[in-house]
């Protein structure tokens, strides 16, 4: 679900346009699900506040990313660096690191790096860019996994995402007008909007059951899906050695996981 509304939003021609329409009609369509389970205490405000912001970095930077760059190399890089530094911060707050965790963790930097590639002309850009999006997952995996706990998941969810939205309108409105969003409302982006937020509302149910790290490494598993969709909906060239590296990537995951 989550590899597919990224393939969607990646293909468009301007995915800032595509990514803005899609998270209007999200917050649109589910605001009477919202409404309906409605529960939030003032607890969660603080949370929504530093969720909402870390979420927009992180619509900013993934629409600048594929912009520019493969889903096959930025959606790897970026959703495997996450749970990693999710494992990290849970480490600093006191959390144990076991040693299959360990070992996650240097088989997804390896991942990482064969995803990146050896030869030829690397996308430095694209690479640090995916990186930066691995932070802002993990920032707000941690902030969700204690928000989410004095809040409705659909009504925090709406919280989160109607500013994420009005911002990202705003910004594609101030740069260029109206004209594109009008152009980017078609059905795979309105799908690709609805998918995101069933997506992200899945991950905010697993949160109150299970830990930050763990939630943040299963969601990870359709990083192989994402280099599939890369090479047959996108046509991106892809390489065995990015296909394994993916792989080293989804093992690692995969270990911090079970570990």
């Amino acid at each position: 679900m989550h590899a597919t509304w990224n393939a969607l939003l990646a293909r468009e021609r301007d995915v800032r346009a595509a990514t803005s329409v899609a998270l209007a009609v999200a917050v649109v369509l589910f605001l009477p699900v919202a409404a309906a389970t409605w529960e939030v205490e003032r607890a969660a405000v603080p949370w929504i506040v530093a969720s909402a912001v870390l979420e927009l970095a992180y619509f900013l930077l993934l629409t600048a990313a594929y912009q520019r760059s493969d889903l096959s190399l930025v959606y790897p890089i970026a959703r495997g660096s996450a749970p990693i530094l999710v494992l990290v911060g849970a480490a600093l707050a006191g959390a144990t690191l076991g040693v299959w965790q360990a070992v996650g963790v240097v088989l997804v930097g390896a991942g990482v790096m064969l995803v990146r590639g050896f030869r030829g002309a690397v996308d430095r850009h694209g690479v640090l860019l995916s990186l930066a999006i691995g932070c802002t997952i993990a920032g707000y995996t941690l902030v969700d996994k204690e928000g989410i706990e004095h809040a409705s998941t659909f009504a925090y969810l709406e919280l989160v995402l109607v500013p994420v939205a009005f911002a990202t309108i705003a910004v594609q409105f101030a740069t260029d007008g109206s004209r594109s969003m009008r152009e980017a409302l078609n059905w795979p982006v309105v799908v690709a909007g609805v998918l995101s937020f069933l997506a992200y509302a899945l991950a905010l149910a697993a949160l109150e059951l299970a830990p930050a790290a763990t939630v943040a490494a299963v969601r990870e598993t359709g990083i192989l899906f994402a280099v599939a969709l890369g090479a047959i909906l996108l046509r991106e060239r892809v390489s065995v050695v990015r296909v394994a590296g993916a792989t080293v990537t989804v093992a690692g995951v995969a270990l911090v996981a079970l570990g």
